[in-house]
Formats: C-alpha cells, sequence, structure tokens
C-alpha cells in the first residue's frame, strides 16, 4: 500500500477566530464559575460583540482570577464596566451578565499539548477593557443591554 500525505505534517489547526483584532462594544453574555490550579476563584467571561459588523459574534473568552494576584485586573475590569472596585465589594456572576465595556480583542496561537494541533483564538489583553463612555467624555456606569433584568423584571440598581 502506498499512502502520499503530501507536506502535510500532520498538524491540524483549530481557528477559533471569529472577528478580527480590534476594540468592540461588547456585553458579557455569560459568566462561568470555577476555580484555578491553585484553588483560587475563577469567573470565565464570554464576551459577545454588540454594535457594529460583527454583532452577536464571539470577541473572546476571558477570565478574572479573585486571587492575590489577580485582585488588581479584575479591579480595571470591574471600573471598566462601571462596577464599585475600592472598598469591599459583594458580586455574584449574574452581576456581570448583560453588562458593556470596550473591549480589545488580538489574536493569539498556541500549541494544544496533547495534540499538538495550532490553537488560533482571541484573547484580551491585561489592560484590554475601557467603560463605555457618554458624549462629554464621562464613563456611564454599569451600562447593561437590552435584556438586563433583576429577577423581579425591573431594571438593576446599577
Amino acid at each position: 500500500m502506498q499512502i502520499d500525505f503530501g507536506d502535510d505534517d500532520g498538524q491540524r489547526v483549530q481557528d477559533f477566530i471569529t472577528i478580527p483584532a480590534g476594540t468592540y462594544l461588547c456585553e458579557i453574555a455569560e459568566v462561568r464559575p470555577g476555580t484555578t490550579r491553585n484553588g483560587d476563584e475563577r469567573w470565565g467571561l464570554r464576551l459577545v460583540v454588540c454594535e457594529g459588523d460583527f454583532v452577536g459574534r464571539q470577541a473572546a473568552w476571558d477570565g478574572l482570577s479573585f486571587s492575590d494576584r489577580g485582585r488588581a485586573r479584575v479591579r480595571r475590569v470591574l471600573q471598566a464596566f462601571g462596577l464599585p472596585s475600592s472598598g469591599r465589594v459583594d458580586l455574584e456572576p449574574d452581576d456581570l451578565r448583560g453588562l458593556r465595556a470596550l473591549v480589545e480583542v488580538l489574536p493569539q496561537e498556541s500549541r494544544d499539548p496533547v495534540t499538538g494541533d495550532l490553537v488560533r483564538r482571541n484573547e484580551v489583553p491585561y489592560d484590554g477593557y475601557r467603560p463605555v463612555v457618554d458624549e462629554n467624555g464621562e464613563p456611564i456606569a454599569a451600562v447593561p443591554g437590552p435584556n438586563r433584568t433583576t429577577t423581579d423584571g425591573e431594571e438593576p440598581p446599577f
């Protein structure tokens, strides 16, 4: 038997990039609570574009790690979404769902450690979040998407 695999080196590419690099108005569509390898609480954020040519497309998955080391980034992200970020703050994952901010996404490539496949996906840089601002350049506090309501059907207090 003869098999000609051509120039294929056996490496596959998994491409999860759905939008080009740039900054987009995004909404937190989903928050997945979990833990890091070190046992710290971590929330995965699924960010979806909510205006422009790529509306409805997933921009990226990002994560917030509530470790001592991750606290500075959590503060920056909460500020961008208009949430309290000083003193003692009580948050639940659903408090973030539906909030909007400007999010920068950049393509990244890595190798899957098991298969060796090349994996491409968008990532949010450390400082990749900015608040939505009004016409005077002032941040708008906690900008919720159009479907954001409380459990009793009223608009949230923030």
